[in-house]
């Protein structure tokens, strides 16, 4: 009986307990931002996972591409002026130096990407670390969020939370197998604030009836530059059994929507410096895979012949192998996608605390903003910086 009457005291006490700050997302932005909150602070991290961190974990092989040697505004989707703001306040070298402080490893791949040099596990380490003073509310779905005068309650599927300031780092829809979901944008929503529905990003392309013959290539892959608008993305080309895929094509499914993009096959080389001259057979001058360089050929209706009898209308459409013009069907989805396009529009937030506007003490950081990066580490270095703004302004 007395038993019985203590677990219910202590039951009732945990479900009137108030934080200072409860984190919705356990992932980089919101183990940043716990990282850095004042310990003083009664802090809560609220995540649907038995574990904190679980795409950091999985991300670049399980070696986390954190960011990029070159970061800057351009290398993003969405408001620019927010982005920009973000990065002046916690720049790439400035999460570099806190790393190293903390001991992290780092290496640079292809001389720009950074990775953790042994695991993922060593930021994870850190962020746990640093993140300690926060109580971990794990295993629990965001049901609801609403706000009663000046304090937030958070119905989840383990009981209910209080709370004084709320921050709302849910992440995007990709990765649903990891609870990805687009809750955030439904507590957006729900207090007003205009958003932008979740899309796939950073995912491969399905292909109209007219370029199939790449399916036909299915594992080769090379380097190229693809232009989508006024964008263009330098990188690897992997030609999939779907369609196309590899950090060039994932990239540049960012910035398309639909419409024409550009593939220039060749973009160290010019195909009549190539050619000139020459006695043998155009697919053995391009300085690709056999297969590819026929394949192409063929896909621009040009004759495999010597490259001496070539006629002007066949170096017409020889010249295209530098702009192939195509019009992607769709993408891979949300299955395949490594984040989401979309999220809270960066009008509705305080550059400077990532505050919304109209809504005093609640914050959104990381992919549930709309930012997102390329390929390369740049939307970790958005869920870094962000999370670290958010945290700085609470504090104050």
């Amino acid at each position: 009986m007395f038993t019985t009457f203590f677990s219910d005291i202590i039951q009732y006490n945990n479900f009137m307990k108030i934080y200072d700050v409860i984190i919705l997302g356990g992932g980089a932005s919101g183990l940043m931002c716990a990282a850095h909150l004042d310990k003083k602070l009664a802090v809560g991290i609220v995540d649907s996972n038995d574990k904190v961190a679980k795409k950091l974990k999985i991300s670049g092989g399980g070696k986390c591409n954190i960011t990029n040697t070159n970061v800057s505004a351009d290398n993003f989707d969405g408001d620019l002026n927010l982005v920009s703001d973000a990065l002046q306040s916690f720049s790439k070298d400035d999460l570099l130096e806190f790393l190293q402080k903390n001991g992290v490893n780092l290496e640079i791949r292809k001389n720009r990407y950074y990775f953790c040099r042994d695991s993922s596990d060593e930021i994870i380490g850190v962020l746990k670390n640093k993140s300690a003073h926060a109580e971990m509310l794990l295993n629990r779905d965001i049901l609801e969020v609403k706000k009663n005068d000046d304090m937030f309650e958070i119905k989840t599927s383990k009981g209910s939370l209080k709370t004084k300031k709320l921050v709302v780092a849910t992440g995007g829809k990709s990765y649903q197998t990891l609870g990805a979901s687009d809750i955030g944008l439904k507590i957006a929503k729900n207090f007003g604030l205009k958003v932008k529905e979740f899309s796939p990003a950073l995912v491969g392309m399905t292909l109209q009836k007219d370029q199939f013959w790449m399916k036909e290539l299915s594992g080769l892959s090379c380097y190229v530059n693809i232009k989508v608008n006024d964008k263009i993305l330098k990188e690897e080309m992997l030609f999939a059994h779907r369609g196309i895929s590899g950090p060039a094509v994932l990239s540049a499914s960012l910035y398309w929507q639909k419409g024409n993009m550009s593939i220039n096959f060749l973009p160290d080389d010019n195909i009549f410096d190539l050619i000139k001259g020459s006695k043998k057979l155009l697919s053995s001058v391009i300085p690709l895979p056999k297969r590819l360089s026929k394949a192409i050929l063929d896909a621009l209706h040009v004759e495999d012949m010597e490259c001496k009898k070539i006629s002007s209308l066949m170096k017409e459409k020889l010249e295209k192998i530098h702009d192939y013009q195509f019009a992607p069907a769709g993408n891979f989805g949300f299955t395949k996608a490594e984040v989401s396009r979309g999220g809270v529009i960066g009008s509705e937030l305080d550059f400077k605390s990532m505050q919304a506007r109209h809504v005093e003490n609640l914050y959104f950081i990381g992919e549930v903003v709309d930012v997102t990066g390329e390929l390369g580490g740049y939307n970790f270095q958005w869920a870094f910086s962000s999370g670290m703004i958010c945290a700085r302004a609470i504090n104050i």
